[in-house]
């Protein structure tokens, strides 16, 4: 077990980082103040002010800097439950700081004439 500092964190041997209860990252709140984000929904940086953000906030806002992500890839990059990351997301969108997307949906599935057409071309390909 890990020595415990004075001021009672623990750290990971082999990470170096604070190990944090998720819902002490989230301030004790277990579900996301809107329910429109999936594990799918894209994320990305509003802006890049970082100012009155906490720490894992912060984390968050520089992984999404980079560009657009899924919800999943954003949990898996800060190595936080995806539930968590909902919540954290959730209160970045409602302060503007985050912009999240629903992916696009899909085309459907193609009509059985598409599909004999596109065999008919296959076939006479060989």
């Amino acid at each position: 077990m890990n020595p415990a500092p004075a001021d009672g964190t623990r750290t990971d041997w082999n990470t170096g980082r604070a190990l944090v209860r998720p819902h002490v990252v989230t301030g004790g709140r277990g579900t996301p103040s809107r329910n429109t984000l999936d594990h799918i929904t894209l994320i990305t940086a509003a802006r890049e002010d970082l100012t009155d953000l906490g720490p894992e906030q912060c984390r968050l806002m520089r992984v999404c800097l980079g560009g657009w992500l899924s919800v999943a890839e954003v949990a898996a990059n800060l190595r936080l439950p995806t539930s968590v990351t909902k919540v954290l997301l959730a209160d970045l969108v409602d302060s503007g700081h985050i912009t999240a997307t629903a992916p696009a949906a899909p085309a459907g599935i193609p009509g059985e004439q598409l599909l004999k057409d596109v065999l008919d071309g296959l076939r006479a390909l060989l």
